[in-house]
């Protein structure tokens, strides 16, 4: 490896398979930003909310008119849009909490992965990449679509260069792989040249460009939590990490600072030379040993870490770096190939899909500690001869006299105001979803025809043979009268049910029977 294993104690990652989900074939999953609830896409088209407290199905979210698997799944800013794209080329917004589909649009290519904007709470445009053609921009409310530039013309001719990629039938495309920021208000594209562009997606303006070493294709981009660090995957087997020295909010206006700072004439050199005042390469990973391609890398919650998958067909494996460049576990599962990934925003928890459709719950092997409960317990690695004290089992022992509090009393103490959360903002304008409501199911309809069914069997057999005999007759059996559940009152009009005894009932009626027994004899036995 590219680096020392160190000790798997000295960090809080996750290092075992706690439990799985299972729930048809899922095939992509997503947190909200709580980690409450864990929504997965699955091959049928539906998409599947998790209660990841009780892990139990919240709500099923099924759209009739989609049949196709699902490709990604996006929570909004305070969960209550969910935005799902499938492989029948559509995108379909949902309502989580009524479970109502809010609108559906259908596009001319399959979206591999679509974002809702990160700043609004209720958005109303996202970001699509498609299989097959440049990211764009989706108003949801009208349908409209934006395509995002993926290259920069070199001499300002307009022309982009030939793209390496075609189709069977001699058809070019360009791969890409688009983020937003924290923010939402810039739009970062890595494309199949190998550079790393920073678009104004309202202005449909390139900004700045990153090139990476090698050229090689950018696979994944994905921006920390905090919108700190990014991370490109690339066909070169390396996860690099950038360091984003934009301001999160506000960098549009940056931009336009060091556009004025910069004096060059030539426009691919001048957005290099904003892009390397924006971005800065901050580490590297690979495994200079296999060589093997990643699938899936993200952050942890806290930004501390980095995950990827192995790309391999027969193996779960999930690497874990720190940010610093050290390889510190490798996380072994069953002999299937990994689909998704995700780490769980407050906890060290990795969740991962694997090929068959199940969900894998990795979580931390946590060891009994019981000297945290009692700060005055010792663990001893063998046995010791113990000698007590002589007023240890008085009841008030001098040695241990009540001690004088250091805490202040005459402090007052602060009841009315909440602490920060560090997950709310300032410009929160509405209650954020972190549970749904636990709705029963309703009665199957199947169900309800059968038991009336049933019941007008029940009165038919009154003038008619009875459908139970009759089949016991046809199957051989006998009818036994006594453990029958059904038995015909003397007069014939109607069947009642027999209660069965109980365990208990039959003890007593064996007591009872034993007590009214009379000895008989035959007179030997008389004096």
């Amino acid at each position: 490896m590219n680096a020392p294993i160190i000790d798997p104690l000295q960090g809080d990652f996750p290092e075992v398979i706690e439990e799985y989900l299972e729930h048809g074939v899922m095939k992509c999953i997503a947190f909200n930003r709580r980690g409450t609830l864990l929504a997965a896409g699955c091959s049928d088209g539906s998409c599947v909310i998790w209660d990841f407290e009780t892990r139990g199905i919240a709500k099923e979210l099924r759209d009739r008119d989609c049949v196709a698997a699902i490709t990604s799944v996006c929570w909004s800013k305070y969960g209550h849009r969910i935005l799902v794209s499938a492989a029948d080329k559509s995108l379909t917004l949902w309502d989580v909490l009524s479970g109502e589909k809010v609108t559906r649009i259908v596009l001319q290519q399959t979206p591999l992965q679509a974002r809702l904007h990160p700043g609004s709470s209720m958005p109303s445009v996202c970001l699509a990449c498609p299989l097959s053609s440049a990211p764009m921009i989706v108003d949801l409310n009208t349908g409209s679509t934006t395509a995002l530039p993926v290259t920069v013309p070199d001499m300002g001719n307009g022309v982009a260069p030939p793209s390496r990629y075609k189709f069977p039938d001699g058809t070019p495309f360009t791969l890409t792989a688009a983020c937003f920021n924290k923010n939402g208000d810039l739009v970062y594209v890595g494309n199949s040249k190998g550079e790393i562009l920073i678009i104004d997606h309202k202005n449909v303006k390139v900004l700045a460009m990153i090139p990476i070493s090698g050229g090689a294709v950018i696979k994944n981009i994905v921006f920390s939590r905090n919108g700190q660090y990014l991370l490109a995957s690339s066909n070169d087997r390396i996860i690099r990490i950038y360091e984003n020295l934009l301001p999160l909010k506000d960098g549009l206006a940056a931009f336009d600072d060091l556009s004025k700072t910069i004096e060059e004439e030539d426009t691919v050199e001048k957005m290099k030379a904003v892009g390397s005042k924006s971005l800065v390469l901050f580490r590297e990973f690979q495994d200079l040993i296999t060589k093997m391609h990643w699938k899936a890398p993200c952050f942890s919650g806290d930004g501390e870490w980095v995950i990827a998958a192995s790309a391999s067909k027969g193996e779960h494996k999930i690497y874990i770096w720190d940010r610093a460049g050290h390889l510190v576990k490798i996380l072994e599962g069953p002999k299937e190939a990994v689909f998704d990934l995700a780490w769980h925003p407050v906890h060290p928890i990795i969740v991962s899909v694997s090929l068959t459709g199940l969900v894998y719950i990795w979580a931390k092997d946590y060891t009994e500690n019981w000297s945290a409960f009692a700060p005055d317990f010792k663990e001893l690695e063998e046995n010791e001869e113990y000698v007590e004290r002589e007023d240890e089992f008085d009841l008030v022992p001098e040695t241990e006299k009540v001690k004088e509090s250091d805490a202040n009393e005459d402090d007052e103490v602060d009841i009315v105001n909440v602490e920060k959360d560090p997950f709310s903002d300032s410009d929160m304008s509405q209650e954020e979803l972190c549970f749904l409501p636990a709705i029963p199911c309703p009665d199957v309809s199947e169900q309800h025809d059968k038991c009336v069914g049933s019941s007008s069997k029940l009165i038919d057999s009154n003038h008619s043979g009875s459908p139970l005999s009759e089949e016991n007759g046809q199957n051989g059996q006998a009818a036994n009268n006594a453990s029958s559940p059904l038995e015909e009152d003397t007069g014939g009009t109607r069947l009642k049910r027999k209660r069965k005894p109980s365990k208990k009932g039959l003890e007593l009626q064996e007591e009872k029977d034993y007590g009214n027994d009379v000895y008989v004899g035959d007179g030997s036995d008389d004096c």
